[in-house]
């Protein structure tokens, strides 16, 4: 069984194609996103989604959120003792996610179609396949975020012509796309991006300007505190009423409470939404458009939920952009379509994806500099937003007195100094001894319409060649790597999945406890020990019921914020 996977920053969530429609995939809480959030127990069992999410703000030194950031990194996160990065992380949460499919579809689901951002660079994308792979799935195809989008909004899905600028802003990540369709073709003109800006950064602001007011200093906080301001101003900025945030957080002994107006919300983001308009304006410069030639603008991912997200975005675009599917499942849904496409559905019409490259391709040369021979320059091979497939050679000539090889790197980005750009590969050709600048070397850049990029190196005199194949997002980890990193891994116990209910109302009673007052401690008690009681006669109706009647009760203390008085 083939799903699609939007795997988040903030949350994760899958869906499936069937009958002409998508259907989203509930998870084990019957929910539909699951927090891209995982922790380590003290039995050393993987705990993920809400589940995690509650254990962290108990025990936030051993969970780990926000490592979509770190894909293709060396970042490592510490979790009881025990290190782990991105690749792994992303596992646990494509292996609930496939766990939770399988429950509810009846069937096993071996394959996936999972969605990264746009500007995912190379390694980025290799990351998330292999965490596909540790999660015991085949990533069929790795398709950008806004192109997913474009298809959840059913671009492409009937015979109108027409451009579309997604704006794809979501937990961590931004992406702008300037798709077309037409004729049966879907193609992308230009992407642009940023890896490090999404609602996160709005919900740090909110924190920094709710610590501010409240005298508070970051520094002095411990990281459970700190961890608990963050979830409770990110629990303000998604229930913001008319023009204010108001924020309550008990800190020790002391309840601190603010609200925060709008107006000095938005005065303490001018920095975020400065770096909110730079991609816009470079996806628009990139591919020749103007906003006058655009005929729809689409808002997709979470943070495009927040007020001010989105009357940036009409101020921006002159227009009230198209926000009718949700933005957290718009990118999931289209990753199902892509679904229903791979396997040829008949209710789904047809169509060609036309990419580009989303980062420049080149390698490294020497160049003069006027007065000397300055190594580690950057030679543009395939400029970025090239449409694809295409081919591009460079000729090169060798530096040095009876040079006998020639080094070629493979490198992807923008900086004008190789250093600064990401290393995809390499590979070496010997070359006949001669004076310096007389043998030439062609070198060949082949981009495919698959994402697989092909470098050539020929020598002319001589004739002789080489090949290197680069397979952007290669999903075939090797078999050994694979078994290495799961023998690795086996020490964990995955947290079964019939009893994350209990255990996510466990730790929301403990966390209560641990956040209220010595009144409202021992009513929480009761309550606890009333469930506990009844998990140990294992009976599940029973079982059902009381988990029932603690929830309501954390509930009512969450929501409504009752008098201490009315628990006794």
């Amino acid at each position: 069984m083939l799903i699609g996977i939007d795997l988040g920053t903030t949350n994760s969530l899958a869906g499936f194609y069937k009958d002409g429609e998508v259907k989203i995939i509930p998870n084990r809480l019957g929910e539909e996103l699951t927090p891209s959030v995982v922790a380590i127990n003290e039995n050393d069992e993987v705990l993920v989604g809400r589940v995690a999410l509650e254990y962290g703000r108990l025990h936030p030194v051993d969970c780990a959120k926000v490592f979509k950031r770190s894909m293709g990194t060396e970042k490592t996160y510490q979790l009881r003792g025990k290190k782990f990065n991105s690749t792994d992380l992303s596992s646990f949460v494509l292996r609930s996610l496939k766990e939770d499919a399988e429950a509810y579809l009846g069937c096993e689901v071996d394959k996936a179609i999972i969605s990264v951002p746009a500007y995912f660079n190379d390694l980025q994308r290799r990351a998330t396949a292999q965490a596909g792979a540790l999660a015991g799935l085949e990533v069929v195809r790795i398709i950008n975020e806004p192109s997913a989008a474009a298809l959840a909004y059913g671009v492409g899905l009937s015979d109108k012509d027409e451009k579309c600028l997604v704006f794809d802003l979501g937990g961590g990540t931004l992406d702008v796309s300037i798709l077309e369709y037409s004729d049966d073709y879907m193609e992308v003109h230009a992407i642009a991006g940023d890896n490090f800006t999404g609602g996160e950064d709005f919900t740090r602001v909110l924190t920094e300007l709710f610590l501010k007011k409240a005298g508070k200093k970051p520094e002095i906080l411990s990281a459970k505190e700190m961890n608990l301001v963050m979830a409770v101003t990110e629990d303000a900025k998604k229930k913001a009423g008319p023009g204010v945030f108001n924020i309550s957080c008990r800190l020790g002994d002391e309840l601190v409470e603010q609200t925060i107006k709008n107006s000095e919300f938005e005065e303490e983001c001018e920095a975020l939404k400065a770096r909110i308009r730079k991609p816009i304006e470079k996806a628009l410069k990139d591919s020749g458009t103007k906003l006058s030639d655009i005929d729809r603008v689409i808002l997709v991912g979470g943070a495009t939920k927040l007020g001010i997200v989105r009357n940036y975005a009409a101020k921006l675009f002159s227009c009230f952009p198209e926000t009718i599917v949700d933005p957290d499942k718009a990118v999931a849904m289209g990753a199902a379509i892509a679904c229903g496409l791979k396997e040829r559905n008949k209710e789904i019409k047809e169509m060609v994806f036309v990419d580009v490259c989303p980062f420049t391709l080149g390698t490294e040369v020497c160049v003069n500099n006027g007065r000397f021979d300055e190594p580690g320059h950057y030679l543009p091979i395939i400029q970025r937003n090239t449409v694809i497939p295409v081919s591009c050679t460079q000729t090169v000539y060798t530096m040095r007195d009876d040079q006998s090889a020639v080094e070629v790197k493979v490198l992807q980005g923008e900086s004008r100094m190789a250093s600064n750009n990401l290393k995809l590969g390499e590979l070496s050709i010997a070359v006949p001894p001669a004076p310096a600048g007389k043998e030439s070397i062609d070198i060949t850049y082949t981009y495919d319409i698959n994402s697989i990029l092909e470098v050539e190196v020929k020598v002319n005199s001589t004739g002789q060649s080489k090949k290197i194949v680069i397979q952007k997002g290669d999903k075939r980890v090797s078999e050994k790597e694979i078994e290495e990193r799961f023998k690795e891994l086996e020490y964990l116990k995955q947290n079964p999945r019939d009893e994350e209910p209990n255990a996510l109302v466990l730790l929301r009673g403990e966390r209560l406890y641990e956040e209220g007052d010595q009144e409202l401690r021992a009513a929480i008690d009761r309550e606890i020990m009333k469930f506990e009681r009844a998990l140990e006669k294992k009976d599940r109706p029973g079982i059902e019921k009381a988990r029932r009647e603690l929830t309501e009760f954390l509930d009512e203390i969450e929501n409504n914020d009752q008098d201490i008085n009315g628990w006794n």
